[in-house]
């Protein structure tokens, strides 16, 4: 996508215009997506994105621009464009074109945990279609259920990352999605179930996941909301579902966790290293090198390699999640997680993998001694504040749990609290971890993230409901 001379020419430019710091990062981006409605065929897109962005750091300053014409010429404007916006005077060009850069492009690619061992190439778009159509097949396991929708993503992303160090990182990421909606209705109520399985590899998602057991899963949800009673309103313990059950953390907790809010000082959580911020059953990591994992990885947008990292662990808050410029605004060590939608954004620091580790609980023995609970078997959307991480959550299934049973399903319920007192009230954790795929959104856009925990019991959570 970049031609050595090109980069080096547009990144010594840059600092002899007085960047301390410079980084080209280029990306080709293939996305397919096919959905159909009742089996039928409601649409088929496919799109090609490409382009360069161009961030150049001036201490903690930082300017980034971006285009879409790769060629010398337009990369040598934006150059230019960057330094007249900082003040700065532009840059002679570098007869020599190196202007004393040394870029160490790898000779041969690392092997790729991630690599599909199904290729999108392997099977023709029909072969996709009766995919689709299994899933609706398999969600009509009722007379209510009345409308399925299918949808099956694709993804194929190359970015390389060079910057003025240095470095020159080339990544392939490819991805693939498969989404079933169901609507059931009764002639009364109308409710919805969806299950979204989605991981970092080719078509072999369809052996890791049935199309028929995805329908099947989005429907059952769907029957059971259908005859739920209205959920009660009050403060109670809760038990939280595995997988999804995760976002609450994700969202209200991991968010003030990155150094995009932490160097800000804008995090509940800043200034707390070495401090007990959860209770002692609560290790949470962020881990971007787990193979095929949604929000995996071998490298982050910024071309530096990913990682585990532990966060908390055993309520002791241990790490942060750290990116380029949050490394260089607090000194925290980079943990490899600069991330961003696309070309369009400069990089922040963002969440991956981010999961409650297993406790040693059985999940049964989560219920036990609950006289009156609820069971939030699968969350849906929310918001959060993230300076405080106040959070209010629906779920999308629960139920009610009656002395130490689950007992009837009940909707409309919604969990509301503070993600750090939260975790203070976590009393035991389950032993059956499990994680999910979503799409999280912040200052550098929507990027595929993983959420996951065991079941988790939480002494008590304000739950909204109808009285």
């Amino acid at each position: 996508m970049i031609q050595p001379e090109t980069a080096t020419t547009v990144l010594a430019a840059a600092r002899r215009g007085g960047a301390d710091f410079a980084e080209l990062y280029a990306e080709r981006w293939r996305r397919k997506s096919l959905r159909t409605i009742d089996g039928r065929v409601e649409d088929a897109t496919s799109s090609i994105q490409h382009g360069v962005g161009l961030r150049l750091f001036f201490g903690h300053d930082v300017v980034y621009a971006y285009t879409n014409d790769l060629s010398d010429g337009a990369l040598r404007e934006l150059t230019e464009a960057l330094l007249r916006l900082r003040g700065a005077p532009a840059a002679a060009p570098d007869d020599a074109g190196r202007g004393g850069l040394d870029l160490r492009r790898p000779q041969s690619a690392p092997s790729d945990p991630h690599a599909p061992s199904v290729p999108f190439e392997a099977h023709p778009k029909a072969w996709r279609l009766e995919r689709l159509r299994e899933l609706d097949a398999g969600a009509r396991i009722d007379p209510a259920v009345r409308q399925v929708e299918g949808r099956l993503l694709e993804w194929e992303q190359d970015v390389t990352v060079v910057n003025s160090e240095g470095a020159w990182i080339d990544d392939r990421r490819v991805r693939t999605r498969l989404v079933a909606q169901v609507i059931a209705a009764d002639g009364r109520e109308t409710q919805t179930g969806f299950d979204g399985p989605g991981l970092a590899m080719g078509l072999e998602l369809f052996d890791a996941f049935p199309p028929a057991e995805v329908g099947k899963r989005a429907a059952a949800q769907a029957l059971v909301n259908l005859r739920a009673k209205k959920a009660p309103a009050g403060t109670m313990p809760v038990v939280i579902g595995n997988a999804f059950g995760g976002v609450i953390f994700h969202e209200a907790l991991g968010h003030l966790l990155e150094t995009t809010s932490v160097a800000r000082n804008a995090s509940a959580l800043t200034g707390k290293l070495g401090e007990r911020v959860a209770s002692d059953v609560v290790t949470y990591v962020d881990d971007g090198t787990i193979a095929h994992a949604w929000g995996s990885s071998r490298f982050d947008d910024e071309g530096a390699p990913t990682e585990r990292t532990v966060l908390i662990r055993d309520g002791v808050l241990e790490s942060y999640m750290v990116d380029r410029w949050g490394a260089l605004k607090t000194g925290y060590r980079p943990t490899g997680s600069g991330r961003r939608q696309d070309y369009t954004y400069a990089p922040t620091s963002r969440m991956r993998n981010t999961f409650l580790e297993p406790g040693g609980t059985p999940r049964a023995d989560l219920f036990a001694g609950i006289e009156l609970g609820l069971y939030a078997k699968s969350m849906g959307g929310g918001t959060v504040r993230p300076g405080s991480g106040e959070y209010n959550f629906a779920v999308n299934e629960g139920y009610l749990i009656r002395n130490g049973e689950i007992a009837e399903p009940v909707r409309g319920a919604m969990l509301v609290g503070k993600g750090p007192d939260t975790l203070r009230k976590v009393e035991a954790v389950g032993d059956d971890l499990a994680t999910a795929p979503g799409m999280c959104g912040s200052m550098s856009g929507s990027i595929p993230t993983e959420v996951g925990q065991p079941h988790v019991r939480v002494r008590e959570i304000v739950v909204g409901g109808e009285a």
